[in-house]
């Protein structure tokens, strides 16, 4: 099959958002506030946190809250010399700084991270342990959230498929409800079959 075709690709899975407990936005902005623009949203790998993140930033744009972006990853665990500098230069005391992957810096770094992130209104992050800022949201994957994103991707239905697929039973199991892994498992059995 044409990657293209594949009802898995990266494009079709980020196409799918985070969905929040009832869509309860204002509720999650609220405790955002309370919290004085200081959290952490926290869960395992492949839970939605950067996912989470990014609808958040632009829910915090849409309602005039400059953000700053930033992210690191096992690939790139700590800003290289100079890259903090030249990131923060633009931040003003209105700006919320949005860390993707705190969980990559030592503890040392960390809290020069957090001390310099002062000067700006707020600080959120994703980690996959709580700790570090008070919990903003806590991301949990189901058995049944699989299931209905898998259904959502798969329609409509491809020309082709493969002889068997797991169920969202086994690809949560299999995968340790890590929803990432599990669905690029179905890109990759989908990757093989023929050309339509």
């Amino acid at each position: 099959m044409r990657a293209r075709d594949n009802p898995f690709t990266t494009a079709r899975v980020l196409d799918i958002r985070y969905v929040l407990p009832h869509g309860d936005w204002p509720a999650l902005l609220a405790r955002l506030a309370a919290l004085r623009y200081r959290g952490a949203i926290v869960g395992p790998h492949g839970a939605g946190k950067t996912t989470l993140l990014e609808d958040l930033q632009g829910q915090l744009r849409a309602a005039g809250v400059p953000t700053l972006a930033l992210r690191l990853d096992t690939a790139r665990p700590a800003f290289g010399r100079g890259e903090l500098d030249a990131c923060l230069a633009s931040v003003t005391p209105a700006h919320v700084i949005c860390l993707d992957g705190a969980e990559q810096l030592t503890p040392i770094r960390w809290t020069l991270f957090e001390r310099r992130a002062r000067r700006a209104r707020g600080l959120i992050i994703t980690s996959h342990r709580a700790g570090r800022l008070p919990t903003l949201h806590t991301c949990a994957t189901t058995e049944r959230l699989l299931a209905d994103i898998v259904s959502r991707l798969l329609t409509p239905a491809p020309s082709i498929q493969p002889a068997a697929l797991p169920t969202p039973r086994e690809l949560f199991l299999r995968h340790q409800g890590n929803l990432r892994d599990a669905l690029r498992e179905m890109y990759d059995r989908y990757a093989v079959l023929p050309l339509a």
